[in-house]
């Protein structure tokens, strides 16, 4: 039966550093969202301080881990220390690696204080049901010991990160059970002040098509944003959609997310905790815990929508939507809401065939929305970009046209940008150009080579076998 939404429970899921596959990891939590669990999922290949930062600002009930790589016992008993230092023993930490943990060595984690790693003989006998019960029923069980939480004191946040994110991860976990924060938003108000005015902390919401690269696109303007200003703080508060028949939920942004391990970052995941929404009813709540703990620029990310939604205006001062060339016939950009209201259209995954004449089909429909019949398709705040691509231009573009708006629309000043930023400034790619292929080069070079070497040794037995038959001749 699906969990109340008083009781959710809260796991991030991992593969661990150094260990390549995520397949077994991948079934464990498919069961747990079955189950009516919300999974902050990370992949495979992750660090110890990744995922102890991820748990803590996502306020996890438990971390369940694979580890096959054979370094579980000092990787488990790390992630156990880092958590008892930030006074977060209360998150549960289960494991599993098949026949890579030996029976001695899961005693001794059990010992050193994981709660419970996972032999094969626990497969046999609990199946993979079971023992994916036994980890919800774990975390559920200690609920009462999760709510006695020890927050930061004397002004050392927890991992040393420049705000209270033990704090700030509660709050929200308190707005989404119903519960009052009130306690919580006054601890955390430090609002700066410049000639006696209160500094209002600006949103940017992006909403987008499912799977248009929406998280992609928000991690590349984290990136840009530590980067341009080493003095500010950001907050992504990234939401994803609820199961209808189980009530769990895939909060799966964080995969993408690169840049957001940073001491001047912090990342919430949210279920919608319904169906058929693209927010959830506590956004509202979350972005009010980011503002008082006075974070320098606020992103709201809403899970994928379609073609009406643009409940996310509601919430932010500046608004972003996220597309990709493959919308279909140019008549269906007429159904697009957001295309009337969005300050900025992002059009990702540019390198896909028809992106410049889907680029120039977008232009034409925003012309038509707003009436700017005599506007330069340049000047309009339609941009492509390459999300995936390393210091993409179309996003050196994006970001500079992005903070320019909110300075426009706020009272924030995020203008100073340095000068590669500036005007889309090409990239200058990890591989120029010209030696993309040497890999493939080097691989056609050595088959050349043994074709060649093939060739002459089949000429050299030939002429051996020649020479052998005339010294037979010339003997008789």
């Amino acid at each position: 039966m699906p969990l109340n939404t008083e009781d959710k429970i809260r796991i991030v899921t991992a593969a661990s550093l150094f260990d390549g596959h995520d397949a077994a990891i991948n079934i464990m939590r498919r069961i747990m969202q079955s189950k009516g669990a919300e999974i902050i999922h990370l992949g495979h290949n992750r660090s110890v301080a990744e995922i102890v930062e991820c748990a803590i600002e996502e306020d996890a009930n438990g971390i369940a881990i694979t580890s096959y790589q054979g370094g579980h016992v000092e990787f488990f008993k790390y992630m156990k220390d880092l958590l008892t230092q930030n006074d977060c023993g209360h998150i549960k930490i289960f494991g599993g690696g098949g026949g890579t943990i030996l029976p001695v060595e899961i005693d001794e984690l059990h010992h050193y204080g994981i709660t419970r790693i996972y032999s094969p003989d626990d497969g046999r006998h609990m199946g993979l049901e079971g023992m994916i019960q036994d980890v919800i029923d774990t975390c559920k069980a200690a609920i009462p010991e999760y709510k006695k939480y020890q927050f930061s004191k004397n002004g050392h946040f927890a991992l040393n990160e420049k705000k209270d994110i033990k704090r700030i991860a509660r709050a929200i976990t308190l707005a989404e059970n119903g519960e009052s924060v009130e306690e919580h938003l006054q601890l955390l108000q430090h609002k700066h002040k410049q000639g006696g005015h209160v500094i209002p902390v600006p949103v940017l919401g992006i909403t987008g098509t499912g799977g248009a690269g929406k998280s992609s696109v928000t991690d590349e303007i984290v990136r840009r944003f530590l980067n341009a200003f080493a003095d500010k703080t950001i907050a992504v508060i990234s939401v994803d959609p609820s199961k209808k028949k189980s009530g769990g939920a895939l909060l799966g942004d964080r995969i993408r997310m690169n840049a957001i391990s940073s001491p001047r970052a912090y990342m919430r995941s949210l279920a919608t905790r319904d169906s058929d929404i693209a927010l959830s009813r506590h956004v509202r709540q979350a972005i009010d815990v980011c503002k008082a703990a006075n974070f320098d620029l606020v992103i709201l990310e809403s899970a994928g929508v379609g073609q009406s939604d643009a409940s996310i205006l509601d919430y932010c001062d500046v608004s972003m939507y996220v597309m990709t060339p493959e919308y279909g016939a140019p008549s269906q950009l007429e159904k697009i809401n957001m295309l009337d209201y969005a300050n900025i259209i992002c059009l990702n995954k540019f390198d896909k065939a028809g992106a410049a004449d889907a680029l120039h089909d977008i232009r034409k429909q925003y012309k038509r929305n707003h009436g700017l019949w005599d506007a330069k398709d340049e000047a309009l705040p339609v941009i492509g970009t390459i999300a995936a691509q390393f210091n993409d231009a179309g996003m050196n573009k994006l970001f500079d046209r992005l903070m320019h708006v909110i300075s426009d629309k706020t009272s924030a000043d995020f203008t100073s940008l340095p000068a590669h930023l500036k005007h889309g400034a090409w990239q200058q790619s990890i591989i120029p150009a010209k030696r993309m292929r040497y890999l493939s080069e080097i691989a056609e070079t050595i088959n050349e080579y043994d074709t060649w070497a093939m060739e002459q040794a089949t000429i050299a037995r030939q002429l051996y076998h020649i020479n052998g038959s005339l010294e037979m001749m010339a003997a008789t």
